[in-house]
């Protein structure tokens, strides 16, 4: 049952700010993801299609690896709120930039891949100060239901945001949605304009002062004290292995256009509730784990049973010639991760200092977006050889495989409890 307390993130002006914000940029940037790939689609040749869908992933990969690093490094070293206002400065005039070239009747892929690598060299260094920046604005007892909440608000917005998109595009031009995502930006720019008292730097509290050895300048020995953290942290390391492995499998909403165009027949608008459909799950089963995610105990049983659901499910939506067991089967892949993807929050960042947050969430941001963005390009690969359905089946399996050989590797994970005493170092 949901309470005022499943809610008490939301008591914090500063983090209710960006919450909201964020929920409509979210949104935006949703609708223009679902866009992008359609765009593609568009643009090239039917025996091509595959393939080109799936590079839309390797040019966003490739800045998120370059920068990951030094952005987390920044993130812990600067104003985290003022970096996040450049970002999203930055996020705006990418999504100008795509809705103006659309408009003047752009007839070629490579300016679509182009600014989708400037969008995705932009987020590396929004996402280390988004993720490092959040815990600042609650107390370290509402960590968790703030990191609940903001799954629920991703999740709202992943599933508003496609299907406004697909219903966009039908009814006037790809280009609108580019420009809704422009506009969309100025809703966290306004929030982090309007919030008071909030940290500049990270601080070292009590019992972590900090050694000459300790500095949080941009340096490159700043970025390697990070990776040592992160390699050094068994449940840290193997969630962000478990994610990697499991989403470079299964990333296979990049091929969402070729089976809504050419195998389920179900043009623009059935596009973007398939492509919402993950979310639509996820949603639910965000709005089930903000008053349950303190009652699971076994954590790391939980989440290593998640991505496994979430990888037998790949397997059926692969199988599947019906749009609604489609549909169902990626609202299923939405529900496992979500669980997943609670459980990996809590345990990184409970388990990393402040003052490390940037560098720890700039490492994880090579696992939580390479994995998918370089599964995108082996799904279009495959698809474009072999044919989407045996891509996304061979995925699903792949990630299953990959659950089964992280469990079997990481004993700590398989007895993490929510218990901290518990844990297995």
């Amino acid at each position: 049952m949901i309470s005022r307390q499943s809610f008490v993130a939301l008591r914090h002006r500063n983090f209710r700010l960006i919450w909201l914000g964020l929920m409509v940029s979210f949104t935006g940037s949703m609708m223009q993801n679902a866009a992008l790939l359609w765009h593609v689609s568009l643009l090239v040749p039917p025996e091509r299609k595959g393939l080109a869908l799936g590079m839309v992933g390797l040019v966003r990969v490739v800045p998120v690896t370059v920068f990951s690093m030094i952005s987390g490094v920044v993130a812990d070293a600067w104003d985290r709120r003022r970096l996040m206002l450049f970002t999203q400065i930055g996020a705006t005039i990418v999504a100008g930039a795509l809705a103006i070239l659309t408009f003047r009747g752009l007839a070629h892929v490579w300016p679509i891949y182009v600014l989708a690598a400037l969008g995705a060299g932009v987020g590396a260094f929004d996402l280390p100060a988004r993720g490092a920046l959040v815990p600042t604005l609650v107390p370290r007892a509402h960590l968790p239901n703030a990191i609940s909440l903001n799954t629920i608000m991703f999740q709202t917005a992943s599933v508003a945001g496609p299907a406004l998109g697909g219903l966009l595009i039908a009814a006037t031009s790809v280009g609108w949605v580019y420009v809704s995502n422009a506009v969309s930006f100025s809703f966290v720019i306004v929030a982090l304009l309007m919030m008071r008292d909030v940290p500049a730097r990270p601080s070292a509290s009590a019992g972590q002062a900090r050694t000459s050895g300790e500095r949080d300048d941009v340096s490159l020995h700043a970025a390697l004290e990070g990776l040592r953290f992160v390699f050094r942290s068994p449940l840290i390391r193997s969630t962000m292995l478990l994610d990697f492995v499991a989403t470079f499998f299964s990333s296979a909403t990049v091929l969402l256009p070729i089976f809504a165009q050419d195998i389920l027949r179900v043009g623009a608008r059935g596009y973007g509730w398939l492509y919402a459909a993950p979310a639509a799950g996820a949603l639910v089963t965000s709005a089930v784990m903000v008053p349950l995610t303190e009652r699971i105990e076994r954590r790391g049983p939980t989440l290593l049973w998640a991505v496994a659901g979430y990888g037998l499910a790949t397997v059926v939506f692969g199988i599947s010639r019906s749009f609604w067991m489609t549909f169902l089967c990626l609202a299923l892949t939405g529900a496992t991760d979500t669980v997943s993807m609670i459980i990996r929050n809590i345990v990184r960042q409970l388990e990393t200092p402040d003052r490390l947050r940037g560098r720890m969430t700039g490492v994880n941001m090579v696992f939580f977006m390479g994995g998918p963005q370089l599964g995108e390009l082996e799904a279009g690969a495959v698809a474009n050889w072999l044919g989407a359905p045996f891509s996304v089946v061979s995925g699903g399996i792949g990630c299953l495989i990959a659950t089964a050989w992280v469990a079997a590797g990481t004993p700590a994970l398989r007895r993490y409890r929510s218990s901290r005493s518990t844990i297995t170092k």
